[in-house]
C-alpha cells in the first residue's frame, strides 16, 4: 500500500485535467455565441453608416428622387391659440356704427340750415332751434357711443383707425377676411406687437399649409385665459368662423438651417430619419430632429448642409432595403 499511494496521485490529477478540459467546451460555446450577438451589432451598426448604395437602374425602378435641401432662416417661436370672430357680431357693430354716423350727419345738417335761416323771414322759432341743437347733441352722443363700443370690442389701433368706411372694416363684415383673436401665455412672448403670426388647423397633417398674418394689433385682455391677446386679420376662405387655431410667432433672432420637406422624413426606432446622397446612388440615413415645425416640413439646424440633396420619394423603401425587412421586395 505505501508503494501504491504515490502512484494515486498522478492518475488523480489526470482526471482532474481530463474533468476541467471536458467542461472548457461547454463554456466556450457560449463565448462564442456571444462573440457572434456583439460582431452582428457591430455589423448592423456599420450597415447603418454605410448606408445604401443601388445600380442606377434600380434608382429608376424604385422611383428614388432627391432634392437639395433649401437654406433658410427661421426665428424660435412660441405657441397660442386663435378663435376666428364670428362675422354676425363684428358687422352688426359696423351696422350700428353707421346708423349712428348717419344719424349724427343728418342733424347737423338740419342744425346747420337752421341757424343758417337765423335773422330772415323764414327764421325757425326759438324753440325748434333749441330742439335741433339739443337732437344733434343726442346723436352725436349715439355716435361716440357706438365708436366706443367699436373700440372696447375691437382694440384702440385697429388698421382703419377712425376711417369707418375702409374697405378692410366692409372686406371683413362681408367674410371676405376673417378676424381672429389671439392669446399667448403670459411671459411667452416679449413687448411690443409681433411682426407676423403663422397660423394653423388644429390636427392638420404636417405638410399642409398654414397662414400668415401681417395685420396685428394689440386686443383686450381674455378674461378666461391669462396672457397676451392680439387681433389679426387673416385672408382668404380657408378658415371657418368661429375655428380654433393654433398660433405661432418668432421670439428670437433668426437662426440659419435647411427646411426638410415632409415627403423626406422616415420613423424608425423612434426618430425620425432622412436619406442624403452623399455619393451618386449612395444613400445615408441622418437622423434628424422634428422639433420645429414649418410649412411643408422641418426646420433643423444641423445633421443636413445646405445644397444636400436629400430623398424626397422612395425613401421609405430604401429604409426597408437597409434594415433588410420584407418590404425590400
Amino acid at each position: 500500500m505505501n508503494r501504491k499511494v504515490p502512484m494515486l496521485w498522478p492518475a488523480l490529477g489526470c482526471a482532474a485535467v481530463l474533468l476541467i478540459a471536458g467542461c472548457h467546451p461547454a463554456a466556450s460555446g457560449g463565448g462564442e455565441k456571444d462573440e457572434k450577438a456583439l460582431a452582428t451589432t457591430q455589423e448592423k451598426k456599420g450597415e447603418d453608416q454605410a448606408g445604401v448604395t443601388l445600380k442606377p437602374e434600380e434608382v429608376a425602378k424604385a422611383g428614388i428622387r432627391t432634392t437639395p435641401a433649401a437654406a433658410t432662416q427661421h426665428a424660435p417661436e412660441t405657441t397660442g391659440y386663435a378663435v376666428v370672430i364670428t362675422r354676425e357680431a363684428f358687422a352688426q357693430a359696423i351696422a350700428d356704427l353707421n346708423t349712428a354716423a348717419a344719424v349724427d350727419r343728418q342733424s347737423r345738417a338740419a342744425l346747420a340750415r337752421s341757424k343758417s335761416l337765423a335773422g330772415t323771414p323764414g327764421a325757425m322759432p326759438v324753440e325748434a332751434q333749441e330742439a335741433a341743437e339739443r337732437q344733434a347733441t343726442v346723436d352725436h352722443a349715439a355716435l361716440t357711443l357706438a365708436e366706443r363700443r367699436l373700440t372696447a370690442a375691437y382694440g384702440q389701433s385697429p388698421p382703419w383707425k377712425t376711417n369707418y368706411s375702409s374697405p378692410e372694416l366692409a372686406a371683413l363684415a362681408s367674410g371676405e377676411k376673417k378676424l381672429a383673436r389671439v392669446t399667448f401665455p403670459l411671459g411667452s412672448l416679449g413687448p411690443g406687437v409681433p411682426a407676423t403670426l403663422r397660423f394653423a388647423h388644429i390636427g392638420a397633417a404636417p405638410d399642409a399649409k398654414g397662414l400668415e398674418s401681417h395685420e396685428i394689433w394689440n386686443a383686450p385682455a381674455d378674461a378666461s385665459l391669462p396672457g397676451r391677446s392680439f387681433f389679426a386679420i387673416l385672408k382668404g376662405q380657408d378658415v371657418s368662423e368661429g375655428e380654433r387655431l393654433l398660433v405661432r410667432a418668432p421670439v428670437g433672432s433668426a437662426e440659419p438651417g435647411v427646411v426638410i420637406p415632409i415627403a423626406a422624413v422616415v420613423m424608425s426606432g423612434g426618430k425620425y430619419w432622412v436619406y442624403v446622397e452623399e455619393q451618386p446612388n449612395h444613400f445615408v440615413r441622418t437622423e434628424i430632429d422634428p422639433g420645429v415645425p414649418v410649412d411643408g416640413g422641418y426646420f433643423v439646424k444641423e445633421g443636413v448642409a445646405a445644397g444636400s440633396r436629400i430623398v424626397i420619394s422612395s425613401a421609405a423603401l430604401l429604409l426597408a432595403r437597409e434594415l433588410g425587412t420584407e418590404a425590400a421586395d
